[in-house]
């Protein structure tokens, strides 16, 4: 029987799953139980609802997901690996649950409160380690807006995404050596 971090965390896994397969409307916390091999009680003593469960488990893909992303070392070096990551991250299943979580937000507004809660966690922002390194290195000002910085990318990936242009080295190198260090050093 599994316990405390690892029933969590197959708690967490099977949302993020099922989310994608079914779409957020489609999601019960029975299918998530039984996924993910837990009762409906466990779920419900850590979430209160199902909005709190989808953005618990987003929450915790996102800080998996920082943990890959490498130090390298200097600013520039460390821009790229972490647009090379989001490039990675950026799946037909990824992509399909984050369509999914923003349709039925539109007309859900616990969903909405909480995918606003879960954007608005500079922690969870593949951007927040990386600048605070450049900051204690020197090579960003202390007062570096993370959250401009990782607003403008977003927006640029998902531009390059929805035309359907290649997300590839050359457009991560172009991205940040004339948008981001340029807003970064502003």
């Amino acid at each position: 029987m599994m316990r405390g971090e690892a029933r969590e965390r197959a708690i967490l896994d099977a949302t993020t799953d099922l989310v994608g397969e079914v779409g957020y409307q489609a999601l019960t916390v029975d299918a998530v139980a039984a996924r993910a091999r837990a009762s409906k009680a466990t779920i419900y003593r850590r979430w209160r609802n199902k909005a709190e469960l989808v953005k618990a488990a987003l929450d915790a893909y996102d800080a998996g997901f920082n943990l890959v992303i490498p130090d390298t070392g200097e600013l520039r070096g460390d821009l790229v690996a972490v647009l090379a990551a989001l490039r990675d991250k950026a799946t037909d299943r990824y992509l399909a649950l984050l369509n999914a979580l923003i349709s039925a937000a539109r007309y859900d507004p616990a969903l909405a409160a909480a995918l606003h809660e879960h954007q608005e966690d500079d922690e969870l922002s593949p951007f927040t380690a990386c600048l605070r390194r450049a900051v204690a290195r020197g090579e960003a000002p202390a007062d570096v807006d993370t959250t401009l910085v990782h607003d403008v990318a977003e927006a640029l990936i998902l531009r390059q995404l929805t035309i359907d242009r290649p997300f590839d080295d050359a457009f991560i190198e172009r991205v940040v050596d004339r948008v981001l260090l340029p807003l970064i050093n502003s």
